[in-house]
């Protein structure tokens, strides 16, 4: 159930280095007068591709207002059967779940049933004095300060158990806050479980129900739904984790844990319907809708983020729960009609990187295929590696350090994690768990002075500090 982030490390650069990067070589590729056959070969690449140990899995829609330019199933919906991936496999969502939860709550504020202004404990009144002054709004954006369950030492120990929503909000509401509500952003499943519990106070009936009489069935949405794990489900994909040996069956999740956060399920198609019902107004009134996707904190609205990628205005989410990574993104100002980039995975695929390099196509900018080899190795002494540490700035607020730990260059950006490079030349080194490599250059004297990042087609240069 997580969200999908724009900056992290396993993609090494921020999305605003990437967007200037771009800016300054914006020449069209060569096959933007075909976008549907190199999207096409793009998913395919990443499907063929054992460099990462995840192949792609899953199925892939692009359209570009109501029409659909790709609309695709790739790999194996089950691979102990040879199921193929279609447009009509469903996936689990994860946390693409939290934009329809947010929904029904701005629904149900329609219907004067309840208001986002509203405290919670006016819904939770046993909740702790903590909670006070949390309102409904705070939790939809994540700004309530409520811990995250699924980040719980013994989380992985109950993920097994069947669990009733006022046992889910047990968990946590008696925990300490993260920080006084209102002051900070903080993602947080437990929030969303708790919007779903409220929601099945105020509504008098199931969530599950509740979704499907006022949410899929009016938007015609008949392959979502909550999932269960005993319901027999035609077309369910399994899901599946990467393994040096190939891919392995998911760990098991009893589905009622990740509940509003993250238990519903869909296909390609139906999240189309979705973003054309939502964003077309057959759903919320003008205003419910703004209120949705106003960010409130850190780019956030109400279960969706409203980023700006290379130029262009965009509503998205991720989703990833065990064996299953998504992604759903809207682009609601293009010229030619809205695009939609939907990325649905039953191999936790990088589906952000899909997606991202998906709609670089729709925008006719330039897009590299994945590699489908790992480079050769070469061996460099300690002194050599010695040469490059140090630490590259990139952008003013993100950088790239690198050094060195028992004889191998190990590199690590701004707040994010360490990642080893290996050397394939004297200057040039590649990461194995991304596709994306580093080349030093040197001055006359033979001082290193820079680094350029290759990645997704791009050239990223960072002089050193």
């Amino acid at each position: 159930m997580r969200r999908m982030a724009r900056i992290r490390f396993q993609v090494l650069v921020a999305a605003a280095v990437v967007a200037a990067a771009i800016a300054a070589r914006c020449a069209a590729q060569t096959s933007a007068a075909d976008p549907v056959a190199r999207m096409q070969e793009l998913v395919q690449s990443y499907a063929k591709s054992t460099v990462l140990q995840n192949e792609f899995m899953g199925s892939v829609l692009v359209a570009e207002g109501d029409k659909v330019l790709l609309n695709q199933g790739y790999g194996s919906a089950n691979l102990e059967w040879g199921m193929p991936n279609a447009p009509d496999t469903k996936f689990r969502l994860g946390s693409l779940t939290k934009q329809f939860t947010a929904a029904s709550i701005l629904l149900l504020e329609e219907r004067g049933k309840l208001s986002t202004d509203d405290l919670v404990k006016k819904y939770v009144p046993d909740a702790p004095a903590a909670w006070d002054k949390m309102t409904i709004y705070e939790v939809l954006t994540h700004t309530a300060g409520i811990p995250n369950f699924t980040s719980f030492p013994d989380y992985r120990t109950n993920e097994w158990e069947d669990a009733k929503p006022v046992e889910l909000v047990a968990r946590f509401k008696d925990k300490p806050l993260d920080f006084e509500p209102g002051t900070e952003f903080r993602y947080s499943n437990s929030g969303y479980v708790l919007l779903g519990y409220i929601l099945e106070k105020v509504a008098g009936e199931p969530y599950a129900k509740f979704v499907q009489e006022n949410l899929f069935a009016p938007l015609g949405m008949a392959d979502t739904g909550v999932d269960r794990n005993v319901t027999v489900l035609p077309k369910r994909a399994q899901g599946y984790e990467p393994h040096t040996g190939g891919p392995k069956i998911a760990g098991y999740i009893n589905m009622t844990i990740p509940f509003s956060a993250g238990s519903l399920y869909s296909t390609t198609g139906d999240l189309l319907k979705w973003e054309q019902g939502l964003f077309g107004g057959k759903l919320l009134t003008a205003a419910s809708l703004k209120k949705m996707t106003t960010p409130f904190h850190n780019n956030y609205a109400c279960g969706l983020e409203i980023m700006t990628f290379l130029g262009h205005k965009e509503i998205m989410h991720g989703g990833g729960i065990e064996g299953f990574s998504t992604s759903l993104a809207y682009f609601p100002d293009e010229k030619s009609g809205p695009v939609t980039v939907v990325v649905l995975s039953n191999a936790q695929s990088n589906v952000d990187q899909i997606a991202q390099n998906l709609a670089r196509v729709m925008f006719g900018m330039p897009v590299k295929l994945p590699r489908t080899a790992m480079p050769t190795e070469v061996t460099l002494t300690e002194k050599q590696l010695q040469d490059f540490a140090g630490t590259y700035q990139l952008t003013p607020n993100f950088a790239i350090t690198f050094m060195v730990e028992k004889g191998q260059l190990i590199s690590q950006a701004t707040a994010q994690g360490k990642v080893p490079l290996f050397a394939e030349s004297e200057s040039k080194f590649f990461a194995k768990v991304v596709d994306a490599e580093i080349e030093f250059s040197r001055d006359a004297s033979g001082k290193v002075v820079s680094m350029t990042l290759y990645q997704n087609g791009n050239e990223i240069k960072g002089p050193k500090n």
